[in-house]
């Protein structure tokens, strides 16, 4: 993973425990494709692949993270997704919210975040 000016000023500022839980979250969503960019939108890291957005780390509350997977505006007309582990809430059809309540969480959960996230962009 390939640190962009923007994503190292993002990162810079934040408490070493909560940098080393998003460095694993972003390890884990980059390791789904060596094809992912990784920019700096709606102010948090976030992930594009052949320049549609599709996944974008979220800072919760206390601490917690979130690491939403989305379609964009062109998601096509009755898509669907298969989560058969539960890692995330499904809002809508064409939108998943992983919540993590600490970087534990986030290395516990690291290989299916990249499992999910393959799948996601293949979808």
């Amino acid at each position: 993973m390939t640190d962009s000016p923007a994503v190292v000023a993002w990162l810079t500022p934040l408490a070493p425990e909560l940098r080393a839980a998003i460095d694993t979250l972003r390890a884990a969503v980059a390791a789904a494709s060596p094809a992912l960019v990784e920019t700096i939108k709606w102010n948090a890291p976030s992930f594009a692949l052949d320049g549609e957005d599709r996944a974008t780390l979220n800072l919760g509350p206390k601490g917690s993270l979130r690491l939403i997977l989305h379609r964009g505006a062109r998601a096509p007309a009755g898509f669907s997704f298969d989560d058969p582990g539960g890692l995330a809430k499904w809002p809508s059809p064409d939108r998943g919210v992983l919540s993590f309540r600490d970087g534990a969480d986030v290395a516990a959960k690291a290989p299916a975040v990249t499992d999910l996230v393959l799948r996601w962009l293949s979808a």
